[in-house]
């Protein structure tokens, strides 16, 4: 015989099930849509080419992951991370982070629209991009050992090339200046192009580029590379030793990438997408292609992905503020 308190329990024991259900109905229905996935840079670039080919590769091995991508420059990429950090957390947006937006900006930009060490949630470290150590192919500086030496002999004399300030590779070469006790006077230029065109032309005496930006140029002899940024060689130039190699233990300078959504993103989103990529990130064809352009495949868990921010975050803000940088 059921009475009031039986029929009120059984009530609320159907409500509990009803609910777990729809949880994991939700859980399961993830993505309801394809996934927005915001590149902070212009189309053609190289944030934007391998956000694409990851996109599809993940696509590829969970079919029921679809993206969008959707091109928001500005700012130095803020403002499309800012659209993630501030987009509703269901794991229906997502971005491609990377050094310069998520552990650079937020050091030496003081109007940031978000805190890049709370309004994140880190999903997968993609790849890391090291820069070049390059002089002209008759420069008299055959090593790491005599740039620094041949600085030291001419305090603020020594010329390095930049192509854009404020970049990896613009603190490649303030954080090699630092661990070296050197002073060189840095010339900006509006890109890559003209800074090493003037570099081979004679006008500067050193750059740290990205190695796609200077692989056939070396190849041509037109170019020397002296050191990589990387904690170790990588694989598009394997005879090519680390700064971390010559002397400097411990340096490390990358361009990494990593994908984020904002902070909150359910588990069963971020589950889903850090499966997809660890598969994608072991793929012959993938690493291959990824390492043709300099660049070294991460992959790992999600929480790795977090360690792995804020480690970036912690060493770059360190640095920053010894060498008291700022944008000029």
């Amino acid at each position: 015989m059921f009475n009031k308190k039986t029929m009120t329990g059984l009530t609320g024991g159907m409500l509990l099930v009803a609910t777990l259900i729809n949880g994991v109905a939700h859980a399961q229905d993830w993505p309801q849509r394809p996934v927005r996935m915001v590149v902070p840079y212009t189309p053609g670039g190289g944030t934007d080419s391998i956000t694409r080919i990851i996109a599809d590769k993940i696509s590829q091995t969970d079919k029921g992951i679809q993206f969008v991508i959707e091109n928001k420059p500005g700012a130095g990429g803020n403002i499309g991370m800012t659209q993630v950090a501030r987009a509703k957390p269901d794991g229906l947006m997502l971005g491609m982070g990377q050094t310069s937006n998520l552990a650079i900006n937020p050091v030496i930009m003081p109007d940031m629209k978000f805190d890049a060490s709370k309004d994140f949630t880190p999903i997968a470290v993609v790849a890391e991009l090291p820069t070049v150590l390059v002089v002209r192919a008759d420069s008299p500086y055959q090593s790491l050992a005599d740039v620094i030496a041949a600085a030291k002999a001419k305090p603020g004399q020594l010329k390095q090339a930049l192509a854009t300030v404020g970049t990896v590779g613009h603190l490649a070469g303030e954080m090699l200046s630092h661990k070296a006790g050197i002073k060189v006077l840095n010339v900006p230029y509006k890109g890559a192009s003209p800074a090493l065109t003037e570099l081979i032309g004679g006008q500067t005496d050193y750059m740290f580029a990205t190695p796609v930006s200077v692989i056939n140029l070396i190849a041509d002899k037109d170019l020397r590379a002296l050191a990589v940024t990387s904690s170790k060689r990588i694989a598009a130039m394997p005879d090519v030793p680390t700064v971390a190699e010559q002397g400097y233990e411990g340096f490390n300078a990358v361009d990494w990438k990593m994908i984020v959504g904002p902070a909150g993103v359910p588990k069963e989103a971020v589950d889903r997408i850090s499966k997809a990529f660890m598969a994608v990130s072991k793929d012959p064809e993938f690493i291959k292609r990824m390492e043709a352009d300099g660049n070294t495949v991460v992959g790992g868990s999600a929480a790795g992905a977090q360690a792995y921010l804020t480690k970036e975050q912690v060493e770059w803000r360190t640095l920053l503020e010894a060498i008291k940088f700022q944008l000029k």
